[in-house]
């Protein structure tokens, strides 16, 4: 078994991510730590590191049990890695998913069934100006 791996293989090997040009993304961006250092996707990682993974809204924290490189069933995740994320971070992720829907901002996006028939209703009694008018200037 390897004693490392990449960084980009890993995350998606234990399934972090749904593909490995994914993980690449999220090293390139930053998203990816190690002891507050941003990593490259070619950084090797080893058993008993600690990689923070950042998902807005929260960051998720894992220690590395194996390092591989070749994608594993989803029973197999407890044997490639531990979840050491603080219940915190769990707790602003239910607080963002609560207030998205309380904190609706008002004519942001998709209009609402009543503002809908409201449009309807003004657009039906809006009167059609051209209707009566002849466009025959001749006679």
């Amino acid at each position: 078994m390897n004693q490392e791996a990449r960084v980009d293989k890993w995350l998606w090997a234990a399934r972090i991510f749904k593909t490995r040009s994914i993980a690449v993304a999220a090293c390139k961006k930053g998203q990816v730590t190690m002891g507050g250092v941003a990593l490259k996707p070619s950084r090797m990682v080893k058993v008993g590191d600690v990689v923070d993974v950042k998902k807005p809204p929260i960051t998720y924290s894992f220690r590395i049990l194996q390092a591989i490189e070749h994608r594993v069933g989803a029973k197999l995740i407890p044997e490639v890695l531990e979840n050491i994320t603080p219940a915190e971070q769990y707790e602003l992720l239910e607080m963002s998913r609560i207030s998205g829907f309380i904190d609706r901002a008002r004519g942001t996006g998709r209009p609402t069934k009543k503002e809908r028939r409201q449009l309807d209703d003004f657009h039906e009694d809006t009167p059609i100006f051209f209707s009566d008018f002849d466009f025959d200037l001749d006679d």
